[in-house]
């Protein structure tokens, strides 16, 4: 009977840790494709004045949150939005990723309090280091390091697998200005080997080709810092060169534009926003609550940008802040990344984000528009990576000029960054 029971014991452990470890393994990328679908649909037709126009456009898109998953972003994946060789395939020269660190379970759009957190469950199911299990700091750190590791794998041909072009983070403005004259070398037929110090020069040797893509870091919102102003210069060490302020909840620095107190700026949140502007950190308010992007425009902490976002005016949604706001932002050399998702467009096909990208255009001024996707942000789009051919053609169809068509879809954003990255 002991011996019976010994077993029957030693089986239910056994039947417990194998139940266990298949959920470790299947239940994240379950999760991963259940939350960042494409909705299924019929090819879309490109013309070929638009796939010539695309060719020629540096395209750039202001957020992705891929790095919260576990998945190879230098192979193809069958979930999600984002990896390089659908980066490639899109075009894209520059991507912004952003860590996620925290999110309030039941998030929604109009009201969250911030004691909750599904991130930490998430960590510990994708079996992330212990170190990021009770620090947003960590969780940060961990994602740069993510991103680093797939840049050097790109690189070096270790783990490129059906991916044709490297992946590089992108820190200064030098960097951003190197690459961008070697993928516009490239279209001329000029060749690149790499340097002893990780910089271009032209040679007989082919080394990069010319769909390289240039990695840019961003926080969604500074409850990564885990209260501490020191933790600005450890995120910049690590790659960061854009922080949100704030997320789905209001934190230390100030209150969300889906919080519960609407508050501004904190006493905190003046040191931290300061301490940011002289690393020439880039500001994102995406998420913060119109108190807080106003308080921020009158510290004079340089152009912001709204990375991921649709227009009130054209979309009414409490996902979008108002028109007034947002013209202050654009007055003030700002920048606003039109999202892919219907709660910010109205609209999530290629012809409803072109729509967006038009009003917005119209009313704040076309060097201020670019593209936000928000892939991978456990969003519902129409398109990935691949296809964004189909917004150039959306916007070709809608009459929007070539030269504008350049500047929306990656042109703005080039250029903002080509400002005001730190020089290098």
């Amino acid at each position: 009977m002991t011996r019976l029971l010994v077993r029957t014991a030693l089986l239910s452990t056994i039947l417990l840790g194998a139940g266990i470890a298949l959920f470790l393994i299947l239940a994240p990328p379950m999760a991963d494709k259940r939350m960042n679908p494409v909705l299924p649909h019929a090819p879309y037709e490109i013309s070929e004045e638009a796939r010539a126009l695309h060719a020629t456009i540096p395209v750039a898109d202001l957020h992705a949150d891929s790095l919260l998953w576990n998945r190879d972003l230098l192979k193809r994946n069958d979930r999600g939005h984002v990896d390089l060789p659908r980066l490639r395939e899109g075009g894209v020269f520059l991507q912004v990723f952003t860590a996620v660190t925290k999110t309030p379970v039941g998030q929604n759009y109009e009201e969250n309090d911030a004691g909750s957190d599904n991130i930490t469950k998430l960590a510990m199911a994708q079996r992330w280091p212990r170190r990021t299990w009770d620090s947003r700091t960590e969780r940060a750190v961990y994602q740069a390091e993510k991103l680093a590791g797939f840049a050097a794998g790109s690189e070096e041909g270790e783990t490129l697998g059906d991916a044709l072009a490297p992946l590089r983070m992108v820190t200064s403005k030098a960097e951003l200005g190197e690459l961008q004259i070697v993928r516009g070398d490239c279209r001329f037929g000029m060749r690149h080997a790499k340097n002893a110090d990780g910089s271009f020069s032209t040679t007989d040797k082919w080394y990069n080709p010319c769909e390289a893509v240039a990695a840019i870091l961003g926080t969604e919102g500074s409850h990564a810092l885990d209260g501490d102003l020191a933790n600005i210069d450890r995120l910049f060490e690590a790659g960061y060169r854009v922080m949100g302020l704030q997320h789905f909840f209001d934190n230390k620095l100030g209150g969300s534009l889906h919080g519960q107190s609407g508050a501004g700026l904190t006493d905190f949140g003046r040191d931290a926003v300061k301490r940011m502007r002289e690393l020439s950190i880039i500001i994102d308010v995406a998420h913060s609550s119109e108190h807080v992007v106003r308080d921020v425009l009158a510290m004079e902490a340089g152009p912001l940008i709204v990375s991921h976002t649709g227009f009130d005016g054209h979309c009414p949604s409490p996902r979008n802040i108002s028109d007034e706001t947002m013209e202050m932002i654009t007055q003030n050399g700002g920048l606003i990344g039109v999202g892919f998702w219907e709660d910010v467009t109205c609209d999530a096909s290629p012809a409803g984000i072109a729509d967006a990208i038009l009003w917005g255009a119209n009313r704040f001024g076309v060097d201020h528009i670019a593209l936000g996707s928000d892939f991978d942000g456990t969003v519902t789009t129409e398109l990935d990576a691949s296809e964004l051919p189909a917004i150039t053609q959306a916007l070709l169809d809608a009459g929007m000029p070539e030269d504008d068509i350049r500047k929306v879809m990656g042109g703005n954003t080039v250029r903002f960054f080509l400002e005001n990255l730190p020089e290098g």
